[in-house]
């Protein structure tokens, strides 16, 4: 059950997110027990679907745009503005968010952070992080099959193996949401290891909390959400010779988040 926090008015969301598979919904169940309505339209994963479509069509855009040191059109801006608010009005209507702590998990709201704090300037975001060794084994590679041409160049795309690829989207996307959150959202922002999750659970249970500003008791909810899954550092058993191109290519990311000394 759902403990009740004391809770403050605000208008800006609460989002999460993060590359496919690094453990949001632990993290999505947290907040919904420090108040959060983070809407009614899930998957099994808990993602809000109704920023599925928006994600589909805006992610690479504006993504290109961006790392062509430029933006999108202003006729492009306005309809991804206008098709972004008709999306947050599915997800929660207006209507029903005075008073309330609200927001949503959307994994692939981490390519848009620019755009996001444009729209809510105090935006709250929880960067999840899993070690991108576990993340290039995943089966789930959807971020890569749907945003690699937005993220890495066509000589990456065409001559990297698929493990590498992985580990080049998980760096980049992570570095620039890192980057983002530390030197724009400031307060506002949290980066949260999976790792960390499943071997503190209690500690990083209430710094989280702590970011979200309620009044829980975190112990119950750590020992009631966070349970580590039998993948949890799986690249361990996997070929060090494979495991060592992937920690080259990543080697600036899996230094500055703590997973290679």
């Amino acid at each position: 059950m759902v403990e009740h926090a004391e809770r403050v008015t605000t208008t800006s969301p609460l989002v999460i997110g993060a590359t496919g598979g690094s453990g949001t919904r632990v993290v999505a169940r947290i907040a919904r027990h420090a108040g959060y309505d983070l809407g009614r339209n899930l998957n099994f994963a808990e993602d809000a679907l109704e920023f599925y479509s928006f994600h589909d069509k805006w992610i690479n855009r504006f993504v290109s745009a961006q790392g062509e040191g430029g933006a999108l059109p202003m006729s492009e801006m306005q309809e991804m503005e206008s098709e972004f608010q008709a999306a947050l009005d599915r997800h929660f209507p207006a209507s029903s968010s005075t008073g309330k702590l609200w927001g949503w998990k959307a994994p692939r709201s981490i390519y848009l952070l620019p755009f996001l704090q444009v729209q809510f300037p105090d935006l709250k975001f929880i960067h999840v992080l899993r070690d991108g060794r576990d993340m290039v084994l995943s089966p789930n590679q959807n971020q890569l099959r749907k945003h690699s041409r937005a993220v890495l160049d066509w000589r990456e795309r065409f001559f990297s193996s698929a493990a590498e690829r992985a580990m080049l989207l998980w760096e980049r996307v992570n570095l620039r949401a890192a980057k983002f959150g530390e030197s724009e959202l400031r307060e506002n922002y949290l980066a949260i290891r999976f790792e960390d999750l499943c071997a503190k659970p209690l500690e990083t249970t209430a710094q989280t909390i702590n970011f979200l500003g309620a009044r829980v008791d975190p112990e119950p909810i750590a020992r009631a959400e966070i349970s580590p899954p039998s993948t949890l550092q799986r690249w361990r058993n996997y070929s060090p010779d494979l495991m060592a191109k992937v920690e080259r290519v990543g080697a600036n990311a899996l230094q500055k988040f703590g997973y290679l000394a």
